[in-house]
């Protein structure tokens, strides 16, 4: 939901690098105001506030919390109350810098997790009673195009036929992207289709564990996650066959998963948005990494840079559901995003301050 600051209840390290401006804001220099987007994942908690600038946008504060929301909801088929307590807690920060920052104009929107369970309604009331953010459950096609309202721009140069892909915690969003159409009216590339599996990090974790006591068996249980993601792929799969997009082209992802991969690929010694953000790598070498990952358990990907106790436990599923994708799409070379939903809601918002 789109609120003016000022009449909504908001109660109680700007460390990410302006997104690349949006095609068509050519009057963002002269807009005023501070904007916000805020993203409730089913993993994550993520919240940018930034100012217009020249033709895009400039980020004066960020914030972001694994909470993991969803953990368990495959099971009971609802949110549990310590992961809407850990949830709370992370809104309650956020809602203290819309506050400090005197944002203007902030979207506030929740996914996967509260798309699904039964009590995703409840939780909803309760975050707007005890922080004042009032949160909007997108449908999973108005998660798949702000994510590629938000990425789109880093997209390997070129025509014909893309997919953009989102890895999240509840769910994976692909988009066929076709420039050989046009644009859509907010500038972003032509979606031709679009396709949401209920496969994330986290419900593929919880629903196929990654579990075993030896590489062998931790290796056959990544086959059975992989497995399961293909089946949930298929439909698309039959799709992008019958209209002639199944020998691939460019290939954009947005998510932890590969930002992630792509940090492993470079050797960081810690994340570096500025190097991984645009990066063009390999896809066999992402597949490498992949498999590498895979043959690990979980203290010992723990120990690797960049991954930590934090991703350990779900990182794997993320390269499952990875392969699966480079299954579908056999790219050659992937993009790599360290952007999306938050970004393509800034630019949302700004580009309707614009019509107005």
């Amino acid at each position: 939901m789109v609120e003016r600051a000022q009449n909504a209840a908001q109660a109680s390290g700007a460390n990410r690098r302006a997104a690349a401006p949006p095609p068509r804001t050519p009057r963002a220099s002269a807009m005023r105001g501070t904007y916000a987007a805020l993203d409730l994942g089913t993993n994550n908690c993520r919240l940018l506030i930034a100012r217009p600038a020249g033709d895009g946008f400039i980020v004066i504060d960020a914030f972001s919390r694994i909470v993991r929301l969803g953990e368990g909801l495959s099971k009971s088929g609802q949110l549990s109350d310590a992961a809407m307590d850990r949830a709370v807690a992370a809104l309650s920060v956020c809602a203290e810098k819309l506050k400090r920052r005197n944002v203007t104009l902030v979207r506030s929107v929740a996914t996967e997790a509260c798309r699904r369970a039964t009590n995703g309604g409840e939780f909803v009331a309760r975050v707007l009673a005890e922080t004042g953010i009032r949160l909007q459950i997108i449908t999973a096609e108005q998660e798949a195009r702000l994510a590629v309202m938000g990425c789109h721009a880093l997209l390997e140069p070129g025509t014909g036929p893309a997919l953009v892909f989102d890895i999240g915690g509840g769910s994976t969003e692909l988009v066929l992207l076709d420039d050989n159409i046009g644009e859509e009216s907010d500038g972003a590339p032509y979606v031709g289709d679009w396709f949401s599996a209920p496969w994330g990090v986290v419900s593929l974790s919880e629903s196929e564990p990654h579990i075993g006591d030896d590489e062998a068996q931790l290796r056959a249980a990544y086959d059975r996650m992989r497995a399961r993601v293909s089946e949930a792929f298929a439909p698309f799969a039959a799709t992008l066959k019958e209209r002639g997009f199944g020998d691939g082209g460019r290939l954009l992802g947005t998510s932890g998963t590969v930002t992630t991969l792509a940090s492993l690929h470079l050797n960081l010694p810690n994340y570096d948005r500025r190097a991984v953000d645009g990066l063009i790598v390999p896809a066999e070498s992402m597949r490498a990494l992949s498999q590498r990952l895979a043959g690990m358990n979980v203290s010992q990907r723990a120990e690797l840079a960049c991954i930590g106790n934090e991703r350990a436990d779900l990182v794997v599923a993320g390269c499952a559901i990875l392969e699966a994708i480079l299954d579908l799409w056999p790219a050659e070379r992937l993009s790599v995003a360290d952007r999306g939903i938050r970004e393509g809601i800034l630019r949302s918002l700004m580009a309707h301050e614009l019509r107005k």
